[in-house]
């Protein structure tokens, strides 16, 4: 009858443990999920578009021709620069509109 009560305790405290372990990580992830949430929906109201997995994956499309404009420049490729640059413009234009206005 001994072992018993010792092996529910053992559990028993074994499970407060994970228990534990569980509710600090909620609470860690919790409060990192909340800041990254403020910070994309701040990002996208000062950019003026909804913030959307899908905008944000083109917003970084965007940035990343707009990378390969400058490493195009680097290069002394104005004409691929031109490229570039026109298809970064064309996309984050079309994806953030007028300054000042929300889309």
């Amino acid at each position: 009858m001994k072992s018993e009560s010792t092996f529910e305790w053992m559990g028993a405290m074994l499970g407060e443990a994970i228990r534990t372990i569980v509710a600090a990580l909620k609470t860690v992830f919790g409060g990192f999920g909340e800041a990254v949430g403020a910070f994309s929906s701040g990002l996208a109201e000062a950019l003026g578009m909804s913030p959307t997995l899908f905008n944000f994956a083109l917003l970084v499309l965007g940035l990343l021709l707009l990378y390969a404009g400058i490493r195009s420049l680097m290069n002394r490729s104005i004409l691929g620069a031109v490229f570039w640059f026109l298809l970064a413009v064309l996309l984050l234009g079309g994806l953030i509109g007028e300054a000042g206005t929300p889309a």
